[in-house]
């Protein structure tokens, strides 16, 4: 039987299909492959064509048997790690070539000493995370948060792919990935990135490097708290994301909120909580929500997940203009922090996204230059 098969389109297919041709049908094409080793050829043969030619890869693959063995090659010992589910992994002993699909991994695996051969797009960016700039401006791009290029990560050849909960969260993706190799899923949207840094670690095998970047951290963090307990006892601090016409707040789950409650920095009451992994809208009709006595405000530009080449900046540049159109919406000049010039202006890409132990380190100098 041959493992190329016809499939229908629900109308749901359809739709993406039309949408978004290039990415659906590589969708698509992968439904209809049905053994492992026919779909290991398949991402080889879009590694050296391209999308473009479906047509012969189906008729490439037409003769592939059924046979359901295994296609692995041996590179290497491998030893067995398990995922954020606990899902044991068969991850090399010692990965060389790592592909990190998020911010979050990106960070951690540049903290622990390993530079990753491919990695993603920063949140609403068209480059690696502006605020790793200095780390991860020369590592190639092999998609965008939540948009793997599968064909690019298979050309990069990865003995190890490492992705959370912050940029895939779809089950038929993963299936996609681990064809190319062996996949990690190393943590949560909203989850603590000690967790995510800690299975990172153990599936590069760095373990111990990561036991101590916990430790500084905490020494860090304990250090410049201890500064601003005083001054700051009584002040009240938010994080604000404006985009286009709109805020968005940062609340106590994701990484720049969980910063703040480290320092002992007091968030207004209808910001101390969690949200739900990601920054939470604001209407202008509520725009007092976002109000403190010090507010910590950045921007990713006019640039989305799904449109990360829509212009803007996440920098400092970025955040000016963000705040000059923010003053001409209704009642923002009213804010308190406003009206107390306690507006200060961050890094987008640091304050507004997520990630790993460098971003919470570089958050705890950005609060000791501004405050202290």
């Amino acid at each position: 039987m041959p493992c190329w098969r016809a499939v229908s389109l629900p109308a749901q297919d359809e739709r993406t299909l039309r949408l978004a041709p290039k990415r659906a049908s590589l969708v698509l094409c992968w439904r209809a492959v049905s053994s492992r080793v026919c779909r290991i050829a398949f991402v080889f043969l879009l590694s050296l064509c391209g999308l473009c030619l479906y047509g012969s890869i189906a008729l490439a693959l037409g003769g592939c048997g059924s046979a359901q063995g295994s296609a692995a090659i041996a590179v290497g010992q491998t030893r067995t790690v398990l995922d954020v589910n606990d899902q044991p992994i068969e991850a090399p002993v010692n990965p060389q070539r790592v592909v990190t699909l998020s911010e979050p991994t990106l960070d951690a695996a540049l903290s622990l000493g390993v530079i990753p051969i491919g990695t993603t797009a920063g949140r609403g960016q068209s480059t690696p995370p502006a605020y790793l700039s200095d780390l991860a401006a020369d590592i190639p791009l092999v998609g965008n948060v939540a948009n793997p290029n599968y064909e690019e990560i298979a050309r990069v050849r990865p003995d190890l792919i490492l992705v959370d909960g912050t940029s895939i969260n779809n089950d038929e993706v993963i299936a996609i990935l681990e064809e190319i190799a062996p996949v990690v899923v190393c943590g949560y949207a909203g989850g603590f990135w000690q967790i995510n840094l800690r299975i990172t670690a153990n599936a590069l095998n760095r373990q111990e490097e990561a036991k101590q970047i916990e430790a500084n951290y905490e020494r860090h963090a304990a250090e410049v708290s201890a500064q601003l307990a005083t001054p700051y006892e009584n002040a009240t601090f938010s994080i604000v994301r404006w985009q286009g016409t709109s805020a968005s707040m940062i609340l106590n789950e994701l990484p720049p909120g969980r910063v703040l409650l480290d320092l002992g920095l007091k968030r207004p009451d209808n910001q101390n909580r969690n949200g739900r992994g990601h920054a939470e809208p604001v209407s202008l009709e509520n725009l007092a929500e976002i109000d403190a006595d010090y507010m910590f405000f950045g921007t990713l530009g006019g640039s989305s997940v799904d449109n990360p080449q829509a212009g803007g900046s996440a920098d400092l540049e970025g955040a000016h203009a963000a705040l000059r159109e923010a003053v001409q919406m209704p009642g923002f000049a009213q804010l308190t922090a406003y009206q107390e010039s306690h507006i200060i202006l961050v890094d987008g890409s640091l304050w507004t996204s997520t990630g790993g132990p460098l971003l919470m380190n570089r958050i705890i100098d950005a609060v000791e230059e501004a405050l202290l």
